[in-house]
């Protein structure tokens, strides 16, 4: 990566954005959109987060769930997922989450390719349960409508899966054998013990056929 030169010019040209700072959307979307080195910075309730590097305790568990929503979004027609994705939430919030799948309706992407307002379902791949992931960014997904919300907190080897019920997220249920079910996709199941034991077979044999 070039490194940016600390001139009058490049300031402006490349404005700073930190971790830390509190900035409004336009200001965080104007700054954001004029570094090109940073791959990936949120707005969390005002407040910019920037990603670190990432290694592969992230990368990983990132991979696993990818390929088990690309399984699922394959077997059902109207159905989106993407990885990664920067949505435009709401005048505080503009996160990226690691993952998101939506039903395809009118006005829910922009004239620039932008996801706007809240996916249907959002999942966060996280380091530990004491992360902005199960905190900030919950409350801010629950505020919004994110119907479902999954965080894998990576550090614990655990799997949560909540579903909007009256305003609050509930959890999802999960079976005797650590099957969890979506209420908002038919059919899209998850194996939380294949899952966190990287069994690729078992995690994807749970999902159903079309319906």
């Amino acid at each position: 990566m070039t490194a940016i030169s600390d001139t009058p010019a490049a300031r402006e040209l490349y404005p700073s954005l930190e971790s830390g700072d509190r900035l409004s959307r336009a200001e965080f979307w104007r700054r954001f959109c004029a570094r090109p080195d940073i791959k990936k910075a949120e707005l969390v309730e005002g407040v910019v987060y920037v990603a670190s590097p990432v290694s592969l305790r992230h990368g990983k568990p990132h991979y696993r769930l990818s390929g088990w929503l690309a399984t699922y979004e394959s077997k059902h027609a109207g159905v989106t997922g993407a990885d990664n994705s920067t949505v435009l939430l709401d005048p505080d919030n503009v996160p990226q989450p690691d993952l998101m799948l939506w039903y395809d309706r009118p006005g829910r992407v922009n004239d620039d390719d932008y996801f706007v307002g809240a996916p249907d379902l959002v999942i966060e791949v996280s380091a530990s349960s004491a992360s902005i992931d199960l905190h900030d960014k919950l409350r801010v997904y629950r505020r919004n409508g994110v119907q479902e919300y999954l965080v894998w907190s990576v550090r614990e080897s655990e799997v949560r899966w909540f579903e909007l019920r009256d305003g609050e997220y509930e959890p999802l249920p999960r079976s005797d054998k650590g099957i969890i079910e979506s209420k908002v996709f038919p059919g899209l199941r998850l194996s939380v013990p294949a899952l966190i034991a990287g069994d690729l077979k078992a995690r994807l044999a749970p999902l159903s056929p079309p319906s």
